[in-house]
């Protein structure tokens, strides 16, 4: 069963661009953004299961330059997607 799942970021200041333009090279993860607060960047992803999550993230994200610490958070249920901003009124 697919696996839906947050991993957010904190990296190295002044190189949040670099590490979403790297994030999307990757096939698992859908969406990369940068937002302000305690984590730099946040992406959307989807593995085959756990097992692959584990190892994606594991292997290939925490081994991005500048990642200094990531959190990982499985998405239990998806309400609603939205993949553009509404149309002006």
């Amino acid at each position: 069963m697919p696996v839906l799942a947050y991993v957010l970021f904190k990296v190295n200041s002044g190189t949040e661009r670099e590490v979403a333009q790297k994030l999307i090279e990757f096939g698992e993860v859908k969406q990369a953004d940068i937002i302000f607060g305690e984590y730099d960047v946040v992406a959307k992803m989807v593995t085959q299961d756990l097992d692959k999550l584990e190892e994606f993230v594991s292997e290939k994200i925490r081994a991005v330059p500048n990642v200094l610490v990531t959190s990982t958070m499985i998405i239990s249920r998806e309400y609603k997607a939205i993949n553009q901003i509404p149309a002006k009124k």
